[in-house]
């Protein structure tokens, strides 16, 4: 399933699958940006349909799209590779341009618009891959597989000591800090930007502490470049089939016992086992996601289409997707932080990802490249691609390709 017109490597199930994960990234960041609760576990005077929604956020989309995005940024890596030495230009000053400008668009995005970025944690594990690049295949699955052992057994261990050693926050202790966050993110552009700015200390060390889950799918997906994994099992559909089945039953085992951990009805003391149980079990309801997506998608058709040209405009469409929820719920725009429940709040996602559906479909017709892709392309490549605003052919018209976007 390859992608006229980009590239003789680029695989249009690549852009299928970041199409989909937009998706997932967009209902978990929407409820972080919408309301203070969602690090509290939920408001406490919430509607049951919106606690069933947030439950279902968390057991079944909660840390399981983001790895596929780290996944699908490790494979990129590979096949930007080969292009720099089929163009006869050295790779690692065009790779350490691209994480630069990758770092200053997420600083630019967590300061302006949601702190919880993490452009700029791929920026600096894409250099400490460029170093690991060399490894052999089993060596990096085996880093990998230690990476994530090594974090489940530090989530766990710290979860197990708070549940032995602290007592449950109650709403009233936190109340205080809620009405802080909600004044700030109603207010105007200044209180807002401060609000981002005091976020943004607490973000990073989240990012921090589960980077080696990140760097853990980023070497994965480098594997599986490597490899031809995707070439060679994406249009598979036994295999596709088989690998799904596998995993499913340990993925959705850990959603559930994830999910009753972070969002109810154990209390917040649980909240570290619970993801320590994500960060385990996880990547197995991703794998079988993946796997589905592409038997559901991975053809050719309308919808194959869209989530194909949505995934080529990956990182546009990912900052466009905080622009609109910044507009919406912070002072900047109608102020309703804090005034809309969950389900809700997923319906209005679900509107907003079939909107860049449809408008994806359109841009890929006139243009190569989303503004996001062309400012990192230029800054990667040091000089103004050619042909940038090129009316695509009707070949690719019919299956939008990608770009690899983190």
């Amino acid at each position: 399933m390859r992608t006229p017109g980009i590239g003789s490597e680029r695989l249009a199930a690549l852009d299928v699958l970041r199409g989909c994960a937009l998706f997932g990234i967009l209902l978990v960041n929407a409820q972080l940006m919408a309301s203070p609760y969602t690090a509290f576990g939920g408001a406490p005077d919430a509607s049951g349909a919106d606690r069933v929604a947030a439950w279902l956020v968390s057991a079944l989309v909660t840390a399981k799209f983001y790895p596929l995005f780290s996944f699908l940024f490790g494979y990129s890596l590979v096949l930007q590779e080969r292009s720099a030495r089929r163009s006869g230009h050295p790779f690692a000053p065009r790779h350490l341009r691209r994480c630069v400008c990758l770092f200053a668009l997420g600083a630019a995005h967590a300061v302006l618009l949601y702190p919880g970025d993490v452009l700029m944690t791929y920026a600096v594990l894409g250099l400490v891959l460029y170093g690991l690049r060399g490894l052999r295949a089993r060596t990096a699955l085996r880093l990998a597989a230690g990476l994530v052992v090594g974090l489940f057994a530090l989530l766990l261990a710290e979860g197990l000591l708070t549940v032995a050693l602290t007592e449950p926050v109650t709403a009233a202790r936190y109340a205080p800090r809620v009405a802080g966050m909600v004044a700030a993110h109603r207010g105007g552009a200044l209180a807002v930007l401060g609000a981002h700015l005091r976020d943004l200390g607490p973000a990073l060390g989240a990012d921090l502490l589960y980077a080696p889950q990140m760097l853990a799918a980023f070497l994965a997906g480098l594997v599986a470049a490597r490899t031809g994994l995707a070439g060679r099992r994406g249009r598979d559909r036994a295999w596709l089939r088989r690998t799904a089945l596998r995993w499913l039953p340990l993925g959705l085992a850990g959603a559930v016992v994830s999910a009753c951990c972070t969002a109810g009805p154990l209390d917040d003391r649980w909240f570290l086992v619970g993801q320590a149980c994500a960060v385990l079990t996880g990547p197995a309801l991703t794998v079988s996601y993946a796997c589905g997506l592409l038997l559901l998608f991975g053809g050719r058709g309308p919808a194959a289409a869209a989530l194909a040209a949505t995934g080529r405009l990956g990182l546009t469409h990912y900052l466009a997707q905080s622009l609109v929820l910044a507009l919406v719920f912070t002072g900047c725009g109608l102020g309703l932080y804090d005034r809309v429940g969950t389900a809700p709040l997923l319906l209005g996602c679900t509107v907003l990802y079939a909107a860049q559906l449809a408008l994806s479909v359109r841009l890929v017709r006139r243009f190569r490249y989303g503004p996001a892709e062309l400012l990192l392309r230029t800054v990667t490549s040091a000089r103004r691609p050619a042909a940038t605003a090129r009316a695509a052919s009707p070949v690719s018209r019919a299956t939008a390709g990608s770009r690899p976007v983190p």
